[in-house]
């Protein structure tokens, strides 16, 4: 079975850090799409970052570039989400997704979420 469980949320003041990660099981890490969403207060969910294994390739929504950092570790099947300079707006729950090929399909997998509070 296929799990990703995410933590390091929690609450920071505007322009303070955190890195979030996502330990993955049950499907070949390496090979998998990883990528991180955020859904705010009465908003949609929204790509974040994304980080494409077999195309070696990130890509951050204009909001977060250059205060995000998506990485991955192979060996501890693990994506991080690091995070620098954050600002109220980016108050939301925070949510890994893989995917990756199996059987001749895509298969797309969520966490459960880690909830991350930006306020003074």
């Amino acid at each position: 079975q296929a799990q990703l469980v995410e933590s390091g949320g929690g609450l920071v003041q505007p322009g303070g850090s955190l890195r979030l990660s996502c330990v993955t099981s049950g499907f070949t890490f390496s090979n998998a799409a990883m990528s991180w969403y955020r859904q705010g207060p009465g908003r949609e969910r929204e790509l974040v970052a994304a980080f494409i294994s077999g195309a070696g390739s990130t890509n951050y929504a204009d909001s977060v570039k250059g205060r995000f950092t998506i990485s991955r570790d192979n060996a501890r099947n693990t994506v991080y989400l690091q995070m620098n300079n954050l600002k109220p707006e980016d108050t939301a729950v925070y949510y890994c997704k893989a995917v990756y090929w199996s059987f001749s399909q895509n298969v797309e997998v969520w966490g459960q979420g880690t909830v991350v509070t930006v306020s003074s």
